[in-house]
């Protein structure tokens, strides 16, 4: 199986129409200046120099704004940066993020044309009340019509949603999973909502009008999310924004967050919730004390089952005053205990 990599170009806010309260691009990338075709070809150029693996997957993403409604010029010059790299094979593929009413037959020809393999939707939410509460400027609707069309053209479907945004409960983004899961994207990335610096949010949370979620409250929603595209086979690629000099504890210097649930392992916090919630479940079905608990895992997942810093551990011994046993089995499957 290959190995993929990711090379990232960065476009903040390039082409996106709207100024959505809790999001300050810019502040997010760490990059304020316009991307031209020159930047596309050194960043490639500079990370294949670094790729160690000669078995890889290379996909050029970019990141940020909403490429699709950048105007066509600018697509096109960007787009073109990347080809010669794909027709020399050293570069396999592309991959946009948009917004769902930046979505329409001739961009998808278009995007076709350039090697885009995977475009990704900036949905955050599928709440018509909501989504205009923090100014996104498209409705669930154009979310259903966007996803429906790039599937159609056979493109890799991905949706981006928010836990936490002004005014959403547990059960909105419950009901926004669902939605997403009925209009069958193949990855989905979850971020919890950090209040950034030179935000309308900001200015809320400054007046008292917007409470941000604890990390305890995101991790509770966001493994509940989880668990749901886990059942329907999709994929979560991210949880939580990427940590980065910008995003980071809000109590640094350098930090543009200044509130909200940042945590550096905030994935693991999720998937380490949920394997407690399994083991748990498993240890109430046995008719008799517990006083031993041993567990059989995968490699892959033993980090999660002991948790962040032995949190799952400790809480085991602590609230059941159980001894816990871990053992390492590769014929155990992935998720599987």
């Amino acid at each position: 199986m290959k190995k993929e990599y990711i090379i990232p170009i960065f476009v903040p806010h390039l082409g996106c129409p709207n100024n959505c309260t809790f999001c300050n691009q810019k502040r997010i990338s760490g990059q304020t200046k316009m991307v031209t075709a020159k930047d596309v070809e050194e960043t490639i150029e500079y990370y294949l120099k670094n790729f160690k693996d000669n078995h890889k997957y290379v996909e050029v993403a970019f990141f940020g704004g909403s490429f699709t409604a950048i105007e066509k010029e600018k697509q096109i010059e960007l787009l073109e940066a990347a080809q010669k790299y794909i027709k020399e094979k050293l570069v396999n593929s592309i991959r946009i993020s948009t917004r769902p009413d930046c979505i329409d037959k001739e961009t998808l020809k278009r995007m076709k044309k350039y090697h885009v393999k995977t475009i990704e939707l900036g949905v955050q939410s599928t709440n018509n009340y909501i989504l205009s509460r923090c100014k996104r400027g498209h409705t669930g609707e154009d979310v259903k019509k966007a996803s429906k069309l790039i599937r159609r053209y056979g493109f890799i479907l991905g949706h981006q949603m928010m836990v936490g945004l002004p005014e959403s409960t547990k059960q909105d983004e419950i009901n926004t999973a669902k939605e997403l899961i009925k209009l069958k994207p193949k990855i989905v990335r979850i971020y919890p909502v950090l209040v950034i610096k030179d935000t309308e949010l900001a200015e809320e949370y400054e007046k008292g009008e917007y409470t941000p979620l604890t990390v305890g409250q995101a991790v509770e929603r966001c493994k509940e999310i989880v668990d749901l595209f886990n059942r329907n086979k999709i994929n979560v690629i991210r949880i939580g924004l990427q940590n980065t000099e910008e995003i980071t504890d809000p109590g640094t210097e350098k930090s543009s967050v200044i509130a909200g649930p940042y945590h550096p392992a905030f994935r693991q916090l999720v998937e380490s919730s949920m394997w407690y919630d399994s083991i748990v479940n498993k240890i109430k079905k046995v008719n008799a004390k517990v006083k031993k608990v041993k567990i059989i895992a995968n490699d892959v997942n033993i980090n999660n089952i002991i948790g962040h810093k032995k949190e799952n551990i400790e809480k085991l011994k602590d609230v059941y005053d159980v001894d816990v046993v871990i053992e390492k089995d590769e014929k155990i499957k992935p998720r599987k205990i």
